[in-house]
């Protein structure tokens, strides 16, 4: 495949933008196909991906943008071109994998090993920034930003889901990452998928919901429009996860407290490179069945020594929304600890003799 590069001093509005305009040949016959994808899928995954202007005509692709843009471009194109001789097309994963990948190791090439996280976040919400309130808060984004796996877990409304995605906003924002999926189990919390109306689509949408309004907080309709469109974000339903590898990519898996163990598994074995994942739960309102089987506690016990791999307790004090829902975490946390008190009382008294009962306190009286 053989590459014509030039500079394109084309402003707007009496401006002249330096840009580049890479012109590369593309193989004959249906190789081209394979390069450009069927209907030109390939070169609008690029052009929605990297922001670039991108055409096909006469045996040649067109590419013109940003130098860094055209650079990721070009080695993304001379791969798929290499795959399509080899009579190996890419799939549309396949090809934002690609895109993914490159677009991270020129960022970190760019970069020279310096971080794309200073520990402050480009990121605003109702023209406020996005920042932790709370020390345990900032442990949080800290572990996100120096590891490449991370476990948090508490009660709602600590920031467990909110800054997971604000953090993988900054990463697509600064680059460090080509794109964002977040998802959670579908898992019903007393009610049944089957009596809700509509397709799959529809029924997994509630559940999804909580996502797409961290998102929409965060980022202009119109950015976040054009980015589920061409799946720079996604937002799926756990089961979609599967049989995936996502390369350069921020990976949240919401409400994990009701994930199984196998679930969980399959989640954290779709890292590909350059990518992280944020794992997030409340280990006090788990839905399964059997509530024993837990994929988050049964992944935290298992990785929580594991190098690469943060977790991060989050508790009441950390509850930064309305005052009264802190309030409600402490009502029923004092309630839950009431309880395994009462417990613990009844298993000793049934332990017990006759001859030890004698002033001994009863369940009913604590």
């Amino acid at each position: 495949m053989g590459t014509r590069a030039g500079r394109s001093d084309r402003g707007g509005r009496g401006r002249e933008i330096d840009r580049l305009e890479l012109i590369i040949d593309m193989p004959r016959g249906t190789d081209s196909v394979g390069v450009t994808g069927s209907g030109e899928r390939n070169l609008k995954l690029i052009r929605e991906a990297l922001g670039v202007a991108v055409s096909s005509r006469d045996g040649e692709i067109l590419v013109r943008g940003d130098e860094p843009a055209i650079g990721v471009a070009r080695r993304v194109l001379e791969e798929v071109s290499k795959r399509a001789k080899a009579g190996r097309p890419v799939s549309r994963e396949e090809m934002l994998d690609l895109i993914a990948a490159e677009s991270v190791r020129t960022r970190r090439d760019r970069m020279g090993g310096r971080q794309a996280w200073d520990g402050r976040l480009r990121v605003y919400a109702a023209g406020q920034p996005v920042e932790p309130k709370t020390d345990n808060q900032r442990l949080y984004l800290d572990a996100i930003r120096d590891h490449d796996l991370t476990f948090a877990f508490g009660p709602a409304g600590t920031g467990k889901t909110y800054l997971a995605v604000a953090a993988a906003v900054h990463l697509l924002r600064e680059g460090a990452a080509s794109r964002v999926i977040l998802c959670r189990p579908a898992v019903e919390a007393g009610e049944k998928l089957g009596f809700l109306p509509g397709g799959l689509e529809e029924k997994v949408n509630p559940y999804l919901r909580p996502l797409l309004d961290a998102l929409h907080d965060m980022m202009d309709f119109r950015d976040l429009k054009r980015f589920l469109e061409s799946d720079i974000v996604e937002v799926v339903p756990l089961a979609f996860m599967r049989g995936r590898t996502l390369n350069g990519a921020v990976i949240i898996l919401d409400e994990a407290q009701n994930t199984t163990k196998g679930q969980m598994k399959m989640f954290l074995t779709r890292m590909g490179h350059g990518s992280k994942m944020i794992v997030t739960g409340d280990t006090t309102q788990i839905d399964l069945p059997d509530p024993a089987q837990s994929g988050l506690i049964d992944a935290v016990r298992r990785l929580r020594r594991v190098a690469g791999v943060a977790t991060v307790a989050l508790s009441g004090e950390d509850v930064v929304r309305h005052r009264l829902v802190q309030r409600i975490v402490e009502a029923y946390g004092a309630e839950e600890e009431h309880r395994a008190y009462r417990e613990s009382v009844e298993r000793a008294l049934s332990e017990m003799g006759d001859e030890d009962r004698n002033g001994a306190v009863s369940p009913g009286e604590i």
